[in-house]
Order: structure tokens, then sequence, then C-alpha cells
């Protein structure tokens, strides 16, 4: 009979995959431990001949999936009272199907955990961590170097630290199937913003040349480029919307234009992107 529950743990030798249970030890070694990764239950007996033919075949499943399931065994002419309280199959079944029956356990774990992994690196990026969030994103690609959040992710944190080419070749590793996502399209325009504030002046002599002409709207433009460059998003998006509200037409609408990139890079949650959206729709469609 076979117990599954809960979501991956990092690692395991084959030493601690497989281990001997008892009725005290049942809640410690099956339910509480199901709650971070999956976990087969085999109860046999000395006498069961099925038992002696699955218990092998169980132990070398278990020992391939390298810590995605671990494996209980239970003697029930000891431990009698815990098997009749448990689902599962009974018998002896092929390897293939031993096999076919763990990775389906462990496949919605192992998702789970990629999806929860992602959720922090992208977590640690926002906050400014780069290097932090590098390193989760390096796990992910472990596993899948064709992962594209993870890869537009990485590529993020190349932009974030300045390191632009590594930015381009990471992109450039995104399948093409998977270049138009919302990860990857918001990576790519981080990556051309960051590219556009290195031709741009100093901000010191473009709040010079803003204060000497206020209409001066490239200065005003270029100010805003700079500002994002600083992490000062909603500076930035203050002088992008002053230019769409004295000439929507300059430099062939490129103000509002700006603005949308930059909300493509920050992302739809972020509260720039989120207030800076009000703003600007207040004006087009006043």
């Amino acid at each position: 009979m076979l117990q599954d529950g809960g979501a991956m743990t990092a690692t395991a030798t084959a030493v601690d995959v497989v281990k001997d249970t008892t009725t005290q030890g049942f809640m410690k070694d099956v339910i509480e431990e199901s709650k971070r990764q999956p976990v087969l239950v085999d109860f046999w007996a000395p006498w069961c001949g099925p038992c002696k033919q699955l218990t092998p075949v169980l132990e070398k499943a278990v020992k391939a999936a390298k810590g995605k399931v671990k494996l209980a065994k239970m003697n029930i002419d000891e431990h009698p009272a815990i098997p009749g309280q448990i689902d599962g199959f009974m018998g002896a079944l092929p390897e293939s199907q031993v096999s076919a029956f763990l990775e389906r356990i462990t496949k919605g774990a192992v998702g789970a955990e990629e999806k929860d992994l992602l959720k922090a690196a992208d977590a640690a990026l926002a906050e400014g961590n780069a290097t932090g969030a590098a390193e989760m994103y390096a796990q992910l690609l472990a596993e899948d170097s064709t992962n594209a959040p993870a890869l537009a992710g990485l590529a993020r944190c190349y932009v974030e630290t300045g390191a632009l080419e590594q930015a381009k070749q990471t992109l450039a590793l995104i399948p093409e199937a998977k270049r138009n996502e919302a990860a990857a399209a918001a990576a790519r325009a981080a990556l051309e913003i960051a590219e556009q504030a290195k031709s741009i002046e100093p901000l010191g002599d473009l709040e010079k040349k803003l204060l000497a002409d206020p209409l001066d709207h490239q200065a005003r433009f270029d100010l805003a480029v700079a500002l994002n460059a600083k992490g000062k998003r909603e500076d930035a998006v203050r002088h992008l919307i002053d230019i769409v509200k004295r000439d929507r037409k300059w430099n062939d609408d490129g103000a509002r234009k700006q603005l949308v990139q930059f909300f493509e890079a920050w992302g739809a949650t972020d509260p720039a992107t989120v207030e800076g959206r009000k703003r600007l729709s207040s004006i087009l469609f006043s």
C-alpha cells in the first residue's frame, strides 16, 4: 500500500529515503514527513510472497527518484493497527508501473516547488537583491535550462548589475516560442531601457537644462530615462506625463511610448506602473 502528500524537499541520500517505521514512529516518519514531500508506505509481512517481490522494486524506484520521494516500510505482523487506515494498492506491481506511479505523485510536488522558488526569486529581484535572485534562477535553470521565466529573471539580474552583454546572451537562450511571454518581454524592455540610459547625459546636467528651459522636452525625456536608471520610477513617470500634457505629439508620441515601455519593464503590479497608467489614462481619455 502507498500514501503520498506534501511538497518535495531539496535532496536526500539513498540511506535517507528508505526507512523502517513503527506504530509509534508512523506520525513522524509518514504523516509529518508527507507535509514536506511525498512518502510511500510499504506494508509487508514475512509470510507475504508478493511483498518480497514488491519491496525491492519500491526501494529501487525510490532511490532512483533522487530524493523526490521517501519510502517507509512497516511490518504489519508487528504493527497491525495502521494498515487498515491507509488507502493504496495491494500486491506486486511491475517496476514500470511503480516508476510511473512515482512520477505522477512527484510531478505536482516538483511543479509546486518550482513555482515557489520562481516566486521567491522574483520577489528578491523586486527588492533589489539581484545576487540572491540570480542564485535562485540558476537553481531552476539547473533543472531545466529552457525555463523561460527563469532565463528572463536571470537576464533582469544582469541588467540590474549593469552586465548588459550577459543579459543579451541570456535572453537569446529563451526558446523562440516563448520570447513574447510576459516575463521575456519585460526583461527585453528592461534591457532596452538600460542600453538607452547609457547614452544619456549625467543627471545633474539634465536637471540644469530643464531648470533653464522647462519646455525642453528632450531634456525632460532624457531626465526621465536617467531617473528610472536610478530607481526613481515615480519621478520618471511624472516627467513623461508632463510632456504628454504639454505636447502629446512631440517626437512622434515619444513620451507615451516611453511610459508604455517602462510599464512593461516594471511589471503590471508595480505601484509605479499602476499609478502611472491611471495618470496617463486620465490625460488620454479626458
